[in-house]
């Protein structure tokens, strides 16, 4: 699928034509004959902006309610992460001009199911350049995550954005999640692996008493086909469809699984 997307009736109701620009620049930016190196680069500036520009459209149309400070917060992201990523591959390469809807996006998509109280602690394993957390502990300043990786540069490079963004909700280690010895309210992951390995590895480092409405749990971003995946997991379930919510195409495929131990109340 190119930039523009499936130009399906409901992506044309929102931000196709802005895709649509993006998609003619990067195909001429690729014609050195036709636009020379200086051109070039102002055009990168300009249609930089422009991404900006719509990205914030579609996040303050999902997210209305954000205050000035989180929409400044959300804008610096996507120009940090992709500085970096320049230098440590945090995304493909191929994803990263996808980067605000198919990463940041997508970890917003959690609070459009949970609300987490103030002092609440999140576990974000495998977050690779640092999603859902990043995203989430914008979204969440009263909310403590905790963002792990079992590769080295990568948490180096999440430590730095928090940082360069003032993000003092996040705390940031290189490790294996199996082999944590703290216990969280919640775990999130972005199918790090198979749900049943996940479940197996995360399970006993999840709090048994919960200060919210609905249990403890898992929360794990995946798309596909994961139904017989759940049947091998005891706990009790809920999966959100994402395109419910969200008009692009991409989550036209993608849900949000909710595990949690059974209990009198539950979301």
């Amino acid at each position: 699928m190119d930039l523009a997307g499936k130009l399906s009736g409901k992506n044309v109701k929102s931000i196709s034509f802005g895709y649509l620009v993006l998609k003619l620049f990067l195909k001429l930016r690729k014609w050195p004959k036709i636009v020379t190196r200086t051109n070039n680069i102002c055009f990168s500036i300009y249609f930089l902006n422009c991404i900006k520009i719509i990205f914030m459209q579609i996040i303050e149309k999902y997210f209305p309610e954000l205050t000035p400070t989180q929409k400044e917060k959300l804008e610096q992201l996507a120009p940090l992460f992709q500085e970096w990523n320049m230098r440590v591959n945090l995304v493909s390469r191929k994803d990263i001009e996808y980067l605000n809807i198919r990463h940041v996006l997508h970890s917003m998509s959690v609070a459009k199911f949970f609300r987490f109280r103030t002092g609440t602690e999140i576990l974000d394993i495998g977050t690779g350049g640092g999603f859902p957390g990043i995203p989430l502990a914008i979204l969440f300043p009263e909310v403590n995550f905790h963002l792990v990786d079992s590769i080295g540069k990568k948490i180096k490079i999440v430590k730095i954005i928090a940082d360069e963004l003032d993000l003092q909700n996040i705390k940031a280690d290189q490790a294996r999640g199996e082999n944590l010895k703290y216990k969280y309210d919640f775990i999130a992951s972005r199918a790090v692996t198979s749900l049943p390995k996940f479940f197996y590895w995360m399970k006993g480092k999840i709090k048994k008493q919960s200060a919210h409405e609905f249990s403890n749990g898992i929360i794990y971003l995946k798309g596909g086909e994961f139904q017989e995946e759940l049947k091998q997991i005891p706990w009790e379930n809920k999966v959100y469809t994402l395109n419910d919510l969200f008009e692009e195409s991409f989550f036209d495929t993608k849900k949000l699984i909710y595990l949690y131990p059974p209990a009198k109340r539950n979301k």
